[in-house]
């Protein structure tokens, strides 16, 4: 090879060198950086940064790529600026030159590129699909030999259909197999689909049987986002339903703020956006915490009150709600310990007025269910589903009094009910020979007894969790006696505990079944 040749080629290899490394590293890039203040309506000139705005350089990991982005809003024509800065690495933002919103008609407008700067220039281009051409020639008269091909085709599908059907008729069953009475539910109301907000996915919190729930930032504020595969579609929709309802809005059930659906045909995933709750569940706070008698006692009161609500029905307001599926996975804690219920996609409403569609008869966590559930022995009706709710009340607040320091005893390692009779796996075979024929229930240790509120909160689980469901505690009732326990409690000095045992456990209660 000439010398003139090899100088070219070493030349063009360091070219391709230097040009996929700076291709494969994250550059430092530069963004203009806003956040609209309270007293600021932000830069309104899509075409130039605003007062308030300044240039800030962004530089990331040397796997990872950094964009510039830019949200806004557009209310009758005035255009207003929510943000501004750095994006992390996103596939939508790559090879973009230009920070451009394509969505039709969103809620609020959001775009990214990758070039410096780029953000200092923002614009709205919907895409506008072109209607095919109308074809103005004459169509040419069909020849006859495909017109005799297609009746042949006709006739033939035709008779095979009916040969079938009279197949499908000579050998069903003489009778039919019985089956649970329903009543069609009627087409599924129409899916809210709203304008795709800004949210970036930080990390996985939890998986569960119907999807997982990621940490996610919404703008400048963390949210919870659950997403649903398609194939879980009607509980997406039935928990959407619910969180809808006008009554919905409560302290101690999870705030809703919207659901949206995500992608097309295979790669659809539906989302429900909800508050984020950095203390996540129940569970998990009991796995590595230990709780005082005023934590206990506020966590109980603060689920008993979000659950009473559910239950009530306020006419005009929200339809009485079953939650169906109640255990310490579904209830939240808020950042001051108070309690708030999640996870609707099995509820079950009961509106006056309207039939209620038969529901399947095992559903829920099988280490919750109600005897009456494991046994397939339900009445559909409002005060039978709501009981069920209350038995499984019963064994979070075991749960709550198996992690609580009140008592002058070792407070053991955090297990689920049963976990000792049926391990973590369970199945429903399992728990109806535990719960329904042996008829077991947790243990309640001795020591409990022996401190006065605790002994109230044992007295209260065995009424909750009592084999005959019409002898159960209602919500209200729950969140009644929990107040009155702690009041006792809060006024009698520690010498005194053990002669208070006797005095509160004779204390008249509100009635059982006040509520159900």
């Amino acid at each position: 090879m000439e010398p003139e040749a090899r100088l070219v080629l070493s030349v063009l290899l360091v070219c391709c060198c230097c040009s996929g490394a700076a291709l494969g590293r994250s550059e430092a890039h530069r963004c203009v950086y806003y956040t609209a203040s309270g007293s600021s309506s932000g830069p309104s000139d899509p075409e130039s940064p605003g007062s308030g705005a300044t240039v800030k350089t962004c530089s990331g990991a040397e796997d990872k790529r950094l964009h510039c982005f830019s949200t806004w809003t557009n209310v009758s024509g005035e255009v207003r600026v929510v943000q501004q800065g750095c994006w992390l690495n996103d596939l939508s933002c790559h090879n973009r030159s230009e920070c451009v919103e394509m969505a039709e008609a969103p809620e609020v407008f959001f775009c990214c590129c990758n070039a410096s700067l780029c953000n200092m220039k923002f614009s709205h281009r919907p895409r506008i699909s072109e209607p095919p051409p109308t074809p103005t020639s004459v169509p040419p008269q069909l020849p006859l030999k495909p017109l005799i091909w297609s009746t042949v085709s006709i006739v033939t599908i035709s008779g095979a259909v009916l040969l079938s059907f009279w197949m499908y008729r000579r050998h069903r069953r003489p009778y039919p197999p019985v089956l649970l009475p329903t009543q069609d539910p009627g087409p599924m109301p129409p899916s809210p689909v709203l304008g795709h907000r800004p949210v970036q996915l930080l990390e996985v919190k939890a998986r569960g049987r119907f999807g997982c729930v990621w940490k996610a930032q919404l703008l400048s504020e963390h949210v919870a986002v659950k997403i649903f595969p398609v194939q879980e579609r009607q509980s997406w929709q039935t928990e959407y339903e619910i969180y809808s309802l006008s009554g919905m809005k409560h302290e101690n059930l999870l705030q809703f703020i919207g659901a949206e659906k995500r992608g097309c045909n295979a790669e659809l995933e539906l989302w429900l956006i909800t508050a984020y709750h950095h203390r996540g569940s129940v569970c998990d706070y009991l796995k590595a915490n230990i709780l005082s008698w005023s934590e206990l006692c506020l966590i109980a009161q603060t689920m008993s009150r979000g659950l009473a609500y559910l239950h009530t029905d306020v006419p005009g307001h929200k339809p009485s709600i079953a939650h169906r599926d109640i255990k310490t996975k579904n209830i939240l804690l808020k950042s001051d310990l108070t309690a708030c219920l999640a996870d609707f996609g099995l509820a079950l409403r009961f509106e006056t007025g309207k039939p209620l569609v038969a529901a399947h008869r095992h559903v829920g966590t099988r280490r919750y269910m109600a005897p009456e559930v494991l046994e397939g022995a339900i009445n559909l009706q409002r005060d039978v589903f709501l009981r069920i709710d209350m038995y499984a009340v019963g064994l979070v607040l075991w749960e709550l009094a198996s992690r609580c320091k009140a008592a002058d005893a070792p407070v053991d390692e955090y297990t689920l009910p049963f976990e000792e009779e049926v391990g973590q796996h369970p199945s429903l075979e399992d728990m109806q020979e535990v719960v329904v024929n042996k008829k077991l229930r947790p243990t309640l240790r001795e020591c409990w007894r022996k401190h006065a509120g605790l002994a109230v909160l044992c007295e209260t689980i065995e009424e909750l969790w009592d084999h005959e469901a019409e002898a159960r505690l209602s919500a209200g009732c729950v969140e009644e006696r929990v107040s009155h326990m702690q009041r006792q409690t809060n006024a009698t000095a520690p010498e005194d505990l053990v002669t208070v045992v006797t005095m509160v456990t004779n204390t008249d209660y509100p009635p059982k079944e006040s509520g159900l």
